[in-house]
């Protein structure tokens, strides 16, 4: 804050209180909009500056980050000092401190059966600088404020910086299993003290998909996986050798780690024939040296067990051993993931197939042209020039997995994650790949059901695929039939609380489909994949809750009923994710929450929403019904496409979906399906309103009020999905989404033009009103306002300690409401020009209209240069004329350069923003 101006900030946010107050005696009054044009007259008379703003923005944004890293540690019950692993041990090998410990058959059993993966996702969110995530982080470690005036807007990361995060993340998480796993050793070693180092402990693993997730995005070739793969293989080979320094243990790993390091050089950057037939002879040749299983290892790991001079000796070996048995020859697991579609067009030549899988009248005959391929399919040799030559995407990822498993590791299979799964024939074929190819073995094949249609339809696509006796057999072979649930698409599209609700169905309805096909005993493996933030599925109340919402204790209690084993998998998303995970301490209160949740006593009672059915049934039915119709509303694409994606930073590395980025700025959004789930939901973070957890509750709650309040005192599964919507409601307030559309709205442009009293201000003013008339936003706009405040009136007359955004999170939209206008007004002064570039001014203001500000400030710059002439000043032998070229100087220092600092303070803005939220999207 500026030194002269130590008051600025009380003073605004006393003005936004005020505003706030009047606004509820005066119904025409807008208190956001009141409070931005407040600052811009501030700018106007000298009493605010550009300079002075900024100050303000940055001590909100690090008001804001204090708050976020406070949040954290609440959120991961993390206590300074505190060891939560010996209790948790002791208590799984002693439930009753005064009765006798439990069967060592049985607390092994306990111990070594996996339970619980943690999943490294990125998609990618990487919204914070390095810097700035780890003083994050270190403050929720250790309880001291974060250091102030860090950056908080992220610069442009590359797949590698996102993997090379996602490693960091893992290996303090793998140090964190290594603790849990000592303790789980130690409280056996004070009971069974001959047998204790026999215990391979580890119910809690890690995965990841960062390099290997080609869904959605064509960036990442087959041999960029392959390298990654290999550099996984690398890190969990030195981090055994750090483990064990001295031994042979460490010796045979170091010898192994040369060679996955001449193998990770030879794979090229751009693959040839030449360069790729050199990267084969290099895999081969060295495959024996750097280990394809664990049986080298293993075995040294038996003898040296036998001679440790000590307890503590073999504690070391034992806590080691465990980490590689459960991970493999590599640092976490491998999940790859693609669409459906990708596996349709990879098997439609070869098994001839000319019926479209959605194609509901052939269903039949497709599914038994399939079956037949499957029993007579014989599996063909793979090598790199055959991957090399093949086109279809998932011929080559299934034909990369093969390689792996052949090559790299054969230990552990892969996860083959397939999204937009809405046929039993997906499955089925993606089947038909790997017996193809010869894997079949080694990958696990899982379906995402993530979509509306998908999660409606599931238990009928999953029974499709068990009326196959190849898939049936299939899964047993493995043990376990995998299955993934994402939050995505289903959150934006139904809304979060019913796709929650439809989730939880789906999952129910496994016992029965599974008992149906004769396979009661096989385990379940559900991985739920979500964001971080409220919108996406990650629960904003705590870990336990968010761990408990993704799958309930009733459901839990469901399988185990039924005799199926389940292995629950989360994701954590990107650098937002990667927080939980940020720093030694933090990994650790991470662990024990998940091991607390994998150990938690199944429920005794029943909750009453599943007795009381029908209500819940309506109601999420309700909330989905109200949100379908939202998304179909021209109005909501118009809100989030008016200038939400401009609002937004790109924050990873798989390229902006959905958009152009010729001269004719962004495409114009039509609907929300053009956008990306990630930007989606980050959109309404900034724009003040997270309908896609709040809206259709008004609707949903006064259809029975009573019931509503009854259920949600007394069923945690109902209170625990109604936390999302207390928390969204924080993050939300009608009045910034009514200042947003008032700013999209030329009236309201029109209505300052009549008011002003500043000369030239009127007629900057009607020239912002006019392009945005012809925008035609205003009538969508207001349409989808009545609809969001007429839902919230019923939700909030229903439900009046629902909780209001606090004034610190309002001011930041107002302010940020004041900038746009600022850069509008400036906008309009630019000078008119003949097309230039292919880009018109009326073209270039549209652009700046809808913030895409900085490629256009880029072309004015080019059209308008302030430099000089390059043959200014140069003598070129002969009498020059005087220099009548025009300078655009002045255009730069007032217009240009003002719009490009107006542009970098709105983006601190919703910096600012995502601290308050807690989560980028």
């Amino acid at each position: 804050m500026d030194g002269t101006n130590p008051d600025l900030l009380p003073r605004l946010l006393g003005r936004m209180r005020d505003a706030r107050a009047a606004s509820a005696q005066d119904p025409f009054g807008d208190p956001v909009l009141l409070t931005a044009l407040s600052v811009s007259r501030g700018l106007d008379d000298g009493s605010l500056d550009l300079g002075r703003l900024g100050d303000i923005i940055q001590q909100l944004a690090d008001d804001a980050m204090a708050g976020r890293a406070r949040r954290l540690a609440r959120y991961l019950g993390h206590t300074t000092g505190a060891d939560p692993f010996p209790g948790l041990a002791q208590r799984l090998a002693r439930p009753d401190p005064l009765d006798s410990p439990i069967p060592f058959a049985a607390y092994r059993a306990l111990v070594e059966r996996a339970r619980f993966a943690a999943v490294f996702t990125a998609h990618p969110t990487f919204s914070l600088p390095p810097a700035t995530h780890g003083a994050l982080a270190e403050a929720a470690s250790t309880g001291e404020a974060p250091a102030r005036g860090l950056p908080h807007r992220p610069a442009p990361v590359t797949l590698t910086e996102e993997f090379d995060q996602a490693c960091a993340a893992i290996l303090r998480g793998r140090d964190a299993l290594d603790e849990f796993a000592g303790s789980l050793l130690d409280a056996a070693r004070a009971i069974w003290p001959d047998r204790w180092a026999q215990l391979r402990p580890s119910p809690v693993k890690l995965a990841s998909w960062v390099g290997y997730d080609t869904d959605g995005r064509t960036d990442i070739g087959w041999w960029d996986t392959l390298r990654l793969r290999l550099i996984m293989k690398r890190l969990q080979l030195e981090r055994l050798a750090a483990q064990l320094p001295g031994t042979a243990i460490a010796e045979r790993a170091e010898q192994a780690v040369d060679a996955v390091i001449m193998q990770i050089a030879s794979v090229p950057d751009r693959p040839t024939p030449a360069a790729v037939q050199a990267m084969a002879a290099e895999m081969l040749a060295r495959r024996e040296a750097a280990m394809t299983d664990l049986t080298p290892l293993l075995t040294l790991f038996d003898a040296a067990l036998e001679e440790a001079a000590d307890d503590a000796a073999r504690r070391k070996l034992a806590v080691a051993r465990a980490g590689l048995v459960a991970h493999g020859l590599s640092l976490a697991h491998t999940h790859v993931r693609l669409n459906a579609t990708q596996v349709h067009n990879a098997v439609r030549q070869r098994l001839d197939i000319t019926t479209a899988p959605e194609d509901m009248a052939q269903r039949r005959t497709l599914l038994a042209q399939v079956n037949a391929a499957l029993a007579n399919v014989q599996a063909r040799p793979v090598d790199y020039g055959a991957l090399l030559a093949e086109q279809a995407s998932a011929a080559k990822l299934m034909m990369n997995v093969a390689q792996i498993a052949k090559h790299v590791d054969r230990t552990a299979p892969i996860r083959f994650l397939i999204a937009e799964t809405e046929t039993g024939f997906t499955l089925l074929a993606a089947l038909w790949l790997a017996r193809h190819f010869g894997c079949e073995r080694h990958v696990e094949i899982s379906p995402l059901f993530e979509t509306a249609d998908a999660l409606e339809r599931g238990e009928r696509v999953l029974d499709e695929a068990l009326r196959s006796p190849s898939f049936r057999d299939y899964l047993r072979l493995h043990g376990r039939l995998c299955l993934q649930f994402g939050y995505s698409d289903s959150g934006r599209y139904v809304g979060q609380l019913a796709a929650s609700y439809l989730v939880e169905r789906l999952k129910l309805r496994l016992a029965e489909l599974l008992r149906k096909h004769g396979l009661s005993g096989i385990e379940v493996v559900l991985f739920d994949t979500h964001g971080e933030s409220i919108g996406r599925g990650g629960h904003p109340d705590s870990l336990m809750d968010r761990l408990d919402y993704l799958f309930p204790p009733q459901a839990r209690a469901a399988l185990a009923e039924a005799g199926l084993p389940a292995r629950e998998e989360s994701s954590f998303q990107g650098g937002d994710g990667y927080l939980l995970w940020a720093t030694p301490e933090l990994a650790r209160a991470t662990v024990a929450r998940i091991a607390e949740h994998a150990f938690a006593a199944l429920p005794a009672g029943v909750d009453p929403i599943y007795t009381e059915s029908d209500y819940g049934a309506d109601f999420f039915a309700t909330l989905r019904r109200e949100v379908q119709a939202l998304v179909a509303d021209p109005g909501y694409a118009a809100l989030l496409g008016g200038f939400g994606p401009g609002l937004l930073e790109r924050t990873g590395s798989r390229p902006s979906a959905r958009q152009t980025d010729g001269v004719g700025g962004p495409a114009r959004l039509t609907h929300p399906s053009q956008l990306r789930a990630i930007p989606n939901n980050a959109i309404l973070h900034q724009v003040g309103w997270l309908a896609n957890t709040l809206h259709g509750l008004g609707a949903a709650v006064t259809a029975n009020p009573e019931a509503f309040h009854d259920l949600r005192a007394r069923s945690p599964r109902f209170r625990r999905a109604l936390g999302m919507a207390l928390r969204a409601a924080e993050c939300s307030d009608i009045g910034v989404v009514r200042a947003v559309i008032g700013t999209l709205d030329p009236g309201t442009w029109l209505d300052r033009a009549s008011a002003t009293l500043r000369p030239g201000r009127r007629e900057a003013l009607l020239a912002v009103a006019d392009p945005l008339d012809a925008m035609e936003l205003e009538a969508p706009l207001r349409r989808l306002y009545r609809r969001l405040k007429a839902d919230h009136l019923a939700l909030r007359a229903a439900w009046p300690e629902l909780p209001q955004m606090p004034e610190r999170l309002v001011l930041l939209h107002a302010l940020r409401l004041a900038l746009i206008h600022r850069l509008w007004l400036l906008a309009v002064r630019v000078p008119e020009f003949s097309p230039r570039h292919g880009a018109t001014r009326e073209g270039v203001l549209a652009r700046i209209l809808a913030l895409d500000v900085e490629p256009a400030v880029t072309l004015l710059e080019q059209i308008f240069p302030s430099a000089p002439d390059p043959v200014t000043g140069l003598d070129f032998h002969e009498p020059a004329a005087p220099d009548e070229g025009p300078s655009y100087g002045r255009e730069h220092a007032e217009i240009f350069g003002p719009m490009r600092q107006m542009f970098d303070l709105l983006r601190n803005c919703s910096a600012a923003v995502s601290h308050e939220v807690g989560a980028f999207g």
